[in-house]
């Protein structure tokens, strides 16, 4: 059995050549050649099975400790894959701090198709056991939500799943098989946005699911191969190429966000971080027991007097943009940007504040990062009046 980082540069061989290739190839062909009408063919017809997507698939099982994996066209592409597996009358119970992307799914296509869902607050046992139905068959959620990194324990929403003959499905994005491996704490099912850190250069859209048991493969192969939504082995190669470096660049990428977390709780105009650091805390105990750490995503708020919109508009290093986990830095602001969906009332209520700002940090210098951060929060100041103006102010007011 080979280490995990071995496991990340060489995965698992499909024997598909005998070339001396390191690397798998990039099987553009759409049908494979019969060799006789009577012996089977391990590959038929690229929708249904591709040797660049599936040594993939075989990959990122192998990194989740899981019996089978399946490449998707996008990480929506994944989900829905999972979720098509429910039947009508169905209900779950999902995380109130998930995707926005799954809730849409959720609301606009599957509830005309009669499944039902009820959101909780994952990280409150009580409040997911009463959401419990006799029609309930799973909980869905992820275990650090975006962009206010709450914790949730794997470990025991599965226990209380089993506990009720239900399935765990953990959107492993934010942390990847580097940092938690969900199958190894009791889930059932695991998807990732391949799009963020497993391909890790905003080069792909990619979406990748691994089941736990060969009945759920079963399942979830179907619903790929019926539906069609597979990833093309180009993109299959560009996601198991950012697979070989994943290690290096995580390991880079939480070493800055530490040095810029230091860096922003010295300033004055910072109020808040929002990262499971703080010993003591439930969400440090649960990322320290279940987790290798905690990720490159980080968000912080501005003192009220502070312009945030002005803020990111003067970052310069830093790309104000959507997605995460990838090379380069970028920042959002989600109050404008991927919560503006929401009623004001609603994103106040979730804790999405306009002065909330939510970095994904890269692995450029920490320092030339600080000094971005430094240089947008000094041209932000306030503005303050002349010493003359408050002068005259005075005597007036007289």
């Amino acid at each position: 059995m080979t280490a995990f980082n071995t496991q990340l540069v060489h995965g698992q061989t499909i024997n598909d050549n005998q070339t001396g290739a390191v690397n798998v190839p990039i099987y553009n062909s759409s049908t494979y050649q019969y060799q006789s009408i009577k012996q089977p063919v391990h590959w038929d017809y690229a929708r249904s099975g591709n040797p660049t997507r599936e040594f993939l698939e075989k990959q990122i099982a192998q990194l989740e400790k899981g019996v089978r994996g399946f490449a998707f066209a996008s990480g929506m592409a994944a989900i829905h894959a999972v979720l098509a597996i429910f039947k009508p009358g169905d209900h779950l119970i999902v995380g109130d701090q998930i995707y926005g992307g799954t809730y849409r799914l959720l609301n606009q296509y599957f509830k005309e198709r009669q499944l039902t869902f009820t959101a909780v607050d994952s990280r409150d046992l009580t409040a997911v056991a009463a959401a419990i139905r006799p029609n309930t068959k799973a909980i869905y959620f992820e275990p650090f939500t975006n962009p206010l990194l709450q914790v949730t324990s794997v470990k025991k929403i599965a226990q209380l799943a089993h506990a009720h003959h239900l399935l765990t499905i953990v959107d492993n994005t934010f942390l990847t098989p580097y940092l938690q491996q969900p199958l190894c704490l009791g889930a059932d099912l695991v998807v990732h946005s391949a799009t963020k850190y497993l391909s890790g250069h905003s080069d792909v859209i990619a979406g990748l699911v691994v089941a736990k048991t060969t009945e759920l493969a079963e399942k979830i192969y179907f619903i790929q191969n019926a539906l069609g939504g597979v990833l093309s082995p180009q993109d299959a190669n560009l996601v198991r190429r950012g697979i070989q470096t994943l290690a290096l660049r995580m390991d880079r990428q939480q070493a800055n966000t530490a040095q810029l977390i230091n860096f922003l709780q010295q300033q004055p105009e910072v109020t808040k971080i929002h990262y499971p650091v703080i010993p003591g805390t439930s969400d440090y105990e649960i990322a320290a027991a279940e987790c290798h750490g905690c990720g490159g995503v980080f968000s912080f708020e501005l003192a009220p007097e502070i312009d945030a919109c002005r803020f990111v508009d003067h970052l310069k290093l830093f790309k104000l943009a959507v997605s995460l986990g990838a090379v380069e830095s970028l920042a959002e602001l989600p109050y404008e940007m991927s919560h503006a969906e929401l009623p004001p009332a609603e994103r106040l209520a979730a804790g999405i504040s306009p002065q909330l700002i939510r970095l994904a940090v890269g692995i450029e210098d920490a320092t030339d990062l600080k000094a971005d951060l430094q240089q947008a929060l000094a041209a932000v100041q306030p503005q303050k009046q002349p010493q003359i103006q408050r002068q005259t102010q005075k005597i007036l007011i007289k």
